[in-house]
């Protein structure tokens, strides 16, 4: 093979090689082919409904913490005669998360305000704005959340109005 040839097919090698690379990062980027539409939807209106403002560590001091999405604060909310409640983990880790909760009881609580327990979610959780999401965005919320990578991570625990808290807090105003 003469050098102006070899010229040649280097550059055709290089070429290629890059498209390849390109096109597999682009593989990768993408959802696979016949990603649950369900699920998509739900992270857009995760994004959407502020679920990250609240419920991602460090989001209220201005700092989110990417690797721990969705995984609940540190910071919570004082609500005057009520407590100090933290915004709890989304993740669907068993432990710290709602990982035992199906759709059903994800749908339940964030349009009615009711968690699997019976308890009710504190109002600075908007479920009454919620209540207002068709079925299926309600239902694509939920496939979301279930389809999200678990993350262990421990809020701290609400404590009542006579307790101290052991995590800062934002103070609400009752109208």
């Amino acid at each position: 093979m003469n050098p102006a040839n070899r010229q040649v097919f280097n550059t055709k090698t290089v070429i290629a090689s890059g498209l390849a690379a390109i096109a597999f990062g682009a593989l990768l980027a993408t959802p696979a082919a016949g990603a649950d539409k369900r699920v998509q939807r739900g992270e857009y209106l995760v994004h959407i409904m502020d679920c990250t403002g609240c419920h991602t560590p460090g989001a209220l001091a201005g700092k989110p913490d990417a690797s721990r999405f969705l995984a609940g604060s540190n910071i919570g909310f004082g609500i005057p005669d009520l407590g100090v409640f933290y915004p709890p983990n989304l993740t669907p880790d068993k432990e710290t998360g709602i990982g035992g909760w199906s759709e059903a009881d994800i749908v339940k609580a964030v349009r009615t305000g009711e968690r699997p327990d019976g308890r009710m979610l504190v109002p600075v959780m908007p479920y009454h704005s919620y209540s207002k999401l068709t079925d299926q965005d309600a239902a694509a919320l939920a496939a979301y959340l279930k389809s999200m990578k678990p993350v262990s991570n421990k809020a701290p625990a609400m404590v009542g109005a006579s307790e101290k808290p052991v995590a800062p807090y934002l103070t609400v105003k009752m109208p």
